[in-house]
C-alpha cells in the first residue's frame, strides 16, 4: 500500500499520540502511540536510521536533521481527509508490539500490533522513517513529554540485532 502521507499529532484527552497514515488508495491507518511505547521504540528507530538506512541516504544528526530533511518533504500541507476507508477500522490501534526489521539495500518495515490482535505492516525508506522521526520528535514536544529523542545511541542498543521485537 503506497504511502500517500503521514501525521502524528497529540490526543491531549487521551494522553497519546495517534499516527494517521494515508495511503493511494484513499484508505487511512491510525495508530495510538503511548509515551512509554515511543521511549521503548525510539532508540531502535535512531538506530535503524543511523546505521542501517544511512548509508542509503543520510546520517542524521541532532543539530541538522530537521533542515536536512525539509527538502524531501513539506510538513506545511495539511493532512487529507478525503473520506477515507479504514481497513482496521476507525478505532486507532493502541501499539504494544512492534517488529522493526532491515530489508535488503535502503529498505526497512515497521510492524505495529495491538495485544496480538489487529497489527498493521508499513515498509519504510530512510527518506520515510526520517519524515515519521521528525514527526514523533515534533509531537512529542507538543505533549510535553520530555522524552529524549535523541539519535545518538547508547552503546546496548547500538549493537543490537538488525531486527527485535520490542515489547
Amino acid at each position: 500500500m503506497p504511502v500517500r502521507q503521514i501525521q502524528v499529532a497529540n490526543d491531549s484527552v487521551e494522553d497519546r499520540l495517534i499516527l494517521r497514515i494515508g495511503t493511494s488508495n484513499n484508505e487511512e491507518i491510525r495508530v495510538f502511540f503511548t509515551r512509554r511505547f515511543l521511549r521503548d521504540l525510539w532508540p531502535h528507530m535512531a538506530a535503524m536510521l543511523t546505521g542501517h538506512l544511512a548509508a542509503t541516504h543520510f546520517a542524521p544528526n541532532d543539530d541538522s536533521t530537521e533542515e536536512s530533511f525539509a527538502e524531501v518533504a513539506s510538513f506545511d500541507l495539511a493532512f487529507q481527509d478525503d473520506n477515507p476507508s479504514f481497513p482496521l477500522g476507525a478505532n486507532p490501534l493502541l501499539a504494544t508490539e512492534a517488529i522493526l526489521e532491515a530489508n535488503g539495500d535502503g529498505a526497512a518495515s515497521l510492524t505495529l500490533r495491538e495485544a496480538r490482535e489487529r497489527s498493521f505492516k508499513l515498509s519504510l525508506n530512510a527518506e520515510l522513517l526520517q519524515a515519521l522521526c521528525s514527526m514523533l520528535r515534533a509531537a512529542n514536544e507538543h505533549a510535553e513529554w520530555d522524552l529524549p529523542l535523541e539519535y545518538t545511541l547508547p552503546v546496548s542498543i547500538a549493537n543490537a540485532p538488525a531486527n527485535s521485537l520490542l515489547h
